[in-house]
């Protein structure tokens, strides 16, 4: 039986496909919607079997690529989760290395033994702790985890993943942020951020959080901090399909997101958006979708319920078409 890696290694075979399919479908079709059509199926399977890409995830006519340009990947920010282990020159599982001080929201602690890479995906699994633990005055009873790289990004760059979320009231995000700098106001890029499950006690503008693409730009001043969002529906809830989320940082005063490779908002920041950042991989618990008395599926659901997964991550930059060839 080939193991999800394999499968993930011969699918990549399928990209030797698309000038067949273009021109079969101009013989057969003989008409541009239909050959639109068949790219648009072509990439559609691509998405769904993980094949590693040689450009980012775009539709047919999505890619915002300005003339003579083209993508190159990022090497250091990207990655198909194909080893049996996580790639230490690329990311950190333990939460306050490398200058880092965030380990949790009370109640869910971020503990590294919850990151593991299986079947070529990387997949963080939240539960109960064997015991409470007691941090900084606060009380850790569950875990998720957090997953940084070690690399920055930069303006002009476009990330993207390909997530499942966690069935329960726990997070499945995907991210960038610069790191703390001595009290100064640190910049959050939030590409995707969801919840897999709403309860009675989730707070009434987060109902439907569990079906959505949402992402933030948030300048951390003090007291209050600046918060710019904007937000789509998915066509299924975040946990039950693999969605591919992207977010080109197209300039320091504009960020434009994608879903499956389709344009489908822009953000502009009040203040200059430049700043190396990092990017960000947290299962975390909210307030405001509190983990239920019983412990609900964070405690008593299955490995694939409990379990968010990162098919891939990419980051892609602009290089010059003439150059790259």
């Amino acid at each position: 039986m080939p193991t999800g890696n394999t499968i993930k290694r011969c699918r990549t075979e399928l990209l030797t496909f698309p000038a067949i399919l273009e021109e079969a479908g101009r013989r057969l079709l003989g008409n541009g919607h239909a050959v639109q059509t068949c790219l648009i199926c072509f990439l559609m399977i691509c998405t769904a079997a993980g094949v590693a890409s040689a450009h980012p995830t775009f539709l047919p006519g999505e890619d915002p690529k300005p003339a003579g340009k083209v993508w190159k990947q990022v090497p250091l920010l990207s990655d198909e989760f194909d080893g049996n282990t996580v790639d230490r020159n690329k990311w950190q599982d333990d939460p306050t290395a490398n200058g880092w001080g965030w380990y949790g929201r009370a109640p869910g602690l971020f503990r590294a033994e919850n990151v593991k890479l299986k079947d070529g995906k990387m997949c963080v699994t939240v539960s109960k702790l064997d015991s409470p633990v007691v941090r900084d005055g606060k009380s850790f009873t569950h875990q998720g985890a957090i997953v940084r790289s070690l690399h920055p990004g930069q303006p002009g760059w476009y990330f993207e993943c390909k997530m499942k979320a966690n069935a329960t009231v726990m997070s499945s995000t995907f991210w960038l942020i610069t790191k703390p700098s001595g009290g100064k106001g640190g910049l959050e890029l939030d590409i995707q951020e969801c919840i897999g499950l709403v309860t009675g006690k989730t707070e009434p503008w987060a109902k439907k959080w569990d079906r959505i693409f949402h992402s933030n730009l948030i300048h951390w001043t003090r007291p209050e901090k600046v918060q710019l969002q904007n937000s789509a529906p998915t066509e299924t809830k975040n946990c039950e399909r693999y969605y591919v989320y992207g977010a080109w940082w197209k300039s320091t005063d504009e960020v434009r997101f994608y879903l499956d490779g389709k344009y489908t908002y822009s953000i502009r920041p009040k203040v200059e958006w430049a700043a190396p950042s990092y990017i960000q991989m947290a299962i975390e618990t909210y307030d405001w979708n509190p983990i239920p008395e019983d412990g609900g599926l964070v405690e008593t659901g299955s490995w694939e319920q409990r379990t968010t997964q990162y098919d891939w991550v990419r980051a892609w930059e602009l290089a010059d078409e003439a150059a790259a060839r």
